[in-house]
Parts: structure tokens; sequence; C-alpha cells
């Protein structure tokens, strides 16, 4: 882990707690678990993305964006209990002055869907963007062959 991604007792940094989940800054370090979770063909799907292999220079190119965009806000979500990274979560396309984003997950872990890590993770999320960013309207895109997204979504309030 590196230093600007610890706090002084060695732990991730986190931003926002809940019971079983916790969200962080990306973080440059994770780089090679975010590339296993995201050449995941089966994860892939669910983020419509083309099923093709994604290379460390691809991801690479995805943290600098993420990491500089002004109008993105990502996170790593954390199991709280051991504090292993276990996905991805993060608001889209900010748009401040109509108040409004776009609401984007991934449980890459695939021992850790189906346990309500995504639930939350949606709950502290909007709380987030409609408490601390002050926006009205998360907008969601989600895949009807997509059941256990769509049961989270519920579950979380959309």
């Amino acid at each position: 882990m590196t230093e600007e991604s610890r706090d002084n007792n060695g732990r991730p940094i986190l931003n926002i707690e809940g019971e079983r989940v916790a969200l962080g800054p990306i973080r440059r370090d994770l780089l090679p678990l975010y590339k296993r979770w995201i050449n995941d063909l089966h994860t892939m799907r669910t983020l419509d993305l083309p099923p093709r292999p994604l290379t460390m220079e691809q991801e690479q190119d995805w943290y600098d964006r993420q990491s500089k965009a002004e109008d993105d806000v990502p996170f790593t979500i954390y199991e709280r209990e051991t504090l292993r990274p276990i996905g991805n979560t993060g608001l889209h396309s900010v748009d401040h002055r109509n108040r409004t984003a776009a609401f984007g997950i991934m449980i890459g872990e695939p021992e850790c869907r189906g346990k309500g890590y995504g639930t939350e993770t949606t709950r502290l999320l909007l709380d987030y963007a409609f408490s601390a960013l002050g926006l009205h309207n998360i907008i969601l895109t989600v895949f009807e062959y997509n059941p256990a997204a769509i049961r989270a979504y519920n579950k979380a309030g959309f």
C-alpha cells in the first residue's frame, strides 16, 4: 500500500463508513486488483463493456482519468470488517449546476456478491450525493439481465 493511500495507523483512507462496507479513494497500488476485476467477463457484461481483455495500460489510463476528473467521484469499496477492497463505485458526469450525476458500481470480488454490500454501498453513495454534494437527481442505467443489481437498487431506494 502506498503511503498516500494510508492513514497514520496504516489503514486505507476511508471517506464514508457504513455497517458492512466503507468507501475510500481509488488507489494506484490497487490497479492490479482493479484489472483482475474488470477482466472477469461475467462482471464485464453487467457494465456494458465489450467482452475483450483489458491491459494494465488501459487500467492505468482509466485511473489517470478518474483521479484527475473534476466531474467524477470514484471510490474503492472495502469490506469494513477486514478492510479488503471488494469493488468500485462512483458518481459520474457530476453536474453541479443542474444537480445531477450518474451512478455506477461494481462488486469485483465474486464471493462478495449477494451479501448486501452492493445495496449498502448504493445507499451510502446516494446519501453522499444528496446530502454532501447537494444533488437532486441520480441517473441509473441497469440491464434487465442483471436481476441482482435490480434487487440491490430497489432495496436502496431507486
